[in-house]
């Protein structure tokens, strides 16, 4: 009987496919890798967006307030001192504007009144690296 010797083969097949698993790990890492970024990256821009929106709610609110405040006082004899250049002398207006300041950033404000009593409110707001954004209202009071 003859006995059968097996020798292990190291030709160049074994050694084409060295490596092969560290290259898939590389790019398994490189691709969660870029999964992570793209979340990143996400979540800043809703970040953003949710700031810009709550600055739009808040000019929308104050901007209303203030018209509500108008409406509720005196109008036949305080409505002048609700314009833009009445209001620092007026405590009611000024404390709005002093809330429009504290609430928006870059935060300013305009009121304006014709002879007819129409009055139109201008919030303005300046967000770094978005630039100048303003709300406006109007409403018509009468005495």
């Amino acid at each position: 009987m003859t006995a059968f010797k097996t020798t292990a083969r190291r030709g160049p097949a074994r050694r084409a496919s060295s490596g092969i698993v560290l290259i898939e790990a590389l790019v398994g890492i490189l691709i969660f890798a870029l999964g992570v970024l793209g979340i990143v990256g996400l979540q800043a821009a809703m970040v953003k967006a949710q700031s810009s929106s709550k600055y739009r709610g808040d000019a929308a609110y104050l901007a209303s307030g203030i018209l509500g405040a108008m409406w509720s006082d005196d109008i036949a004899n305080n409505l002048a001192k609700y314009t833009t250049a009445g209001c620092a002398a007026y405590a009611p207006c000024n404390d709005w504007k002093n809330k429009v300041a504290e609430a928006l950033p870059g935060g300013s404000t305009a009121i304006t009144v014709d002879a007819a009593n129409n009055v139109t409110v201008t919030v303005g707001w300046t967000v770094p690296d978005e630039g100048t954004h303003s709300y406006s209202t109007s409403g018509s009071l009468q005495p």
